[in-house]
């Protein structure tokens, strides 16, 4: 059924149009829901399947060792919980980590049209597998595969570079930026807001095909994930005509740990290391913005959700139309460094305004600090490491760039945690305002962007 719309053949002589950057738009801000989808779910699905699945075998196994970790800790009963969405999340990003310069690679030989379409039918199937997902391992194969397809990201950001002069690629970047920030507030939205709708109370018949109380979020995002594919399918031009295709790398050249260490290209190298502690750090708060906020300011997930969409709008605002007006006047650089600066600043202040303040005031002015740094940290990172790339390697750098910050994705969540359990939240806070500090000042040392 999909053969027909993967193998229809690109008119390369035309020009790319500009629907191609909504078509873009739409395949990141899905992926980005499917990532954060699940933040909201995490204790829920984790009760779910302890109720409904053997002690033994791989759950069984899964949930002992988060649990051993979390009283190592000497944490409540909660904090399994919050590490089960953790290892989630960080299975997630591996498997992103692992084939973004895949995805990125084969998008510079064969053109991105192909990669996106099929990376996105198997986003949709992943959804399909979770909405039938009664069993845990089923579950766990449905978040493996939207993993691995969700490394399409450098795919779309390298369509991007496709389709934007070298002069404005900051304001196409800024398109990825307001796709993250949408993402990041509809998926957990999504999740948060469905969770209670359970096919199986009018239903019950279902349980039997695999049905669960979390389908609906499923089918939703399925239902995107559709209605996307078809779009993209009959609008989307190829961004890359064959005459500025590269060939495929192989797995050697495409593994980014080792692409980091031997990349001839400073700009290139810098950007990657900056990636990966910017990220790294930054990925501390989505591992325990809830935890802290509940223990110094007695918050309810109402109050939680209330903190995404503050930093979704401030984000989108910041993306789609502060960044992409002033990056390019004030220059990639110099605006990368700032928002580091920025972010590093907003979680210093949302530690003083939690743990020690106790005010919600301070804690949103930290908030719109940090949510406007990243911004301009974001879409000035991505110009920097497009403009420093080949043309015809633009898939490639992309993807080693975007799959390095999935590592750190993959990572942060365990050492945040035990941080945090071990030593409170404005210990943490601090150590990840140090943490992207020090991301600022590796910013220094990045060269002038090719022009």
């Amino acid at each position: 059924m999909l053969s027909s719309p993967l193998n229809a053949a690109p008119s390369p002589s035309s020009a790319p149009k500009p629907l191609s950057l909504g078509v873009i738009f739409l395949t990141l801000y899905i992926d980005l829901i499917g990532f954060s989808i699940f933040f909201p779910l995490g204790p829920a699905l984790l009760e779910y399947y302890v109720k409904h699945e053997s002690r033994g075998g791989l759950f069984g196994s899964l949930v002992n060792h988060l649990q051993g970790l979390a009283h190592a800790a000497h944490a409540s009963d909660l904090a399994t919980g919050a590490l089960f969405a953790g290892a989630l999340g960080s299975l997630y990003s591996l498997m992103q980590f692992l084939f973004s310069p895949i995805w990125g690679s084969y998008s510079d030989r064969l053109g991105r049209r192909r990669v996106l379409l099929l990376t996105i039918a198997g986003n949709a199937f992943s959804y399909l597998m979770f909405f039938f997902s009664g069993s845990f391992t089923l579950f766990l194969l449905s978040r493996l595969l939207g993993g691995i397809m969700g490394g399409n990201l450098a795919v779309a950001v390298a369509a991007v570079s496709d389709v934007t002069s070298r002069e404005n690629r900051a304001k196409g970047m800024g398109i990825v930026g307001v796709a993250f920030g949408l993402g990041f507030l509809t998926g957990p939205v999504i999740g948060g807001l469905t969770a209670h709708l359970n096919l199986l109370d009018r239903w019950p018949g279902l349980a039997a095909l695999g049905v669960h109380p979390f389908s609906v979020p499923a089918a939703i995002a399925f239902g995107l994930c559709l209605i996307n594919l078809i779009w993209s399918t009959a609008r989307f031009q190829e961004t890359l005509p064959p005459g500025r295709r590269g060939a495929v790398h192989s797995v050697r050249e495409r593994n980014p740990l080792h692409a980091l260490f031997r990349q001839p290209d400073p700009g290139i190298r810098r950007s990657n290391v900056i990636c990966f502690v910017l990220t790294f750090g930054f990925s501390f708060f989505e591992s325990i913005i809830s935890f802290f906020t509940a223990d110094a300011l007695h918050y309810t997930p109402r109050d939680l959700t209330l903190i995404f969409i503050t930093l979704g709008l401030v984000s989108i605002f910041t993306q789609g139309f502060l960044a992409r007006r002033y990056v390019h006047a004030i220059g990639e650089r110099r605006a990368a460094i700032g928002g580091m600066t920025l972010v590093a600043l907003g979680f210093a202040g949302i530690g003083l305004a939690v743990g020690v303040f106790r005010s919600a005031p301070l804690l949103y002015a930290a908030l719109t600090l940090n949510a406007v740094g990243s911004g301009f940290a974001n879409i000035s990172l991505s110009a920097l490491i497009s403009l420093y790339a080949k043309p015809e390697e633009q898939g490639k750098v992309i993807g080693i760039y975007r799959s390095l910050s999935f590592l750190a994705r993959a990572l942060s969540p365990a050492v945040a945690g035990l941080l945090f359990f071990n030593s409170g939240g404005t210990v943490t806070f601090a150590t990840a305002s140090v943490i992207l500090a020090v991301a600022a000042l590796l910013g220094l040392g990045l060269p002038p962007p090719h022009r």
